[in-house]
């Protein structure tokens, strides 16, 4: 699904992935493959950021969120290994584990606000 907004939860484990424009959504789940762990979290994030990322590549606005501080080892991570699509985060805030309507939900209030603020003619 080609959209122009997207938003991710994340932590060290899952990260829910919601495109979505006006009309609908579409949410997709990735996994962290690393086995080894370190105080209950993955010591080697680059194949599963790499997988986010890759998710990414086509969306013109990104939202970060989650608890903890894993959306904003993914924010910096993706500044280095992406910098030019790395712009299109506009900002990494904390939520809890909201279900994926209530993702999708969050990310349209904050575009809403966000896309009106820049005068953004695609508003949702």
């Amino acid at each position: 699904m080609s959209t122009f907004h997207a938003v991710v939860w994340l932590d060290h484990q899952t990260s829910h992935i919601a495109f979505f424009d006006r009309d609908q959504a579409q949410t997709q789940r990735i996994h962290s493959k690393s086995q080894h762990k370190h105080q209950g979290k993955s010591t080697d994030m680059n194949s599963y950021f790499a997988d986010i990322a890759k998710s990414l590549k086509d969306c013109h606005e990104v939202l970060l969120t989650g608890p903890g501080l894993t959306r904003q080892h993914f924010s910096d991570w993706y500044a280095k290994h992406a910098p030019g699509l790395s712009k299109s985060i506009v900002e990494c805030i904390p939520s809890d584990h909201p279900t994926d309507a209530q993702l999708v939900a969050m990310a349209r209030q904050y575009f809403k606000k966000f896309d009106a603020m820049a005068a953004d003619p695609t508003q949702i």
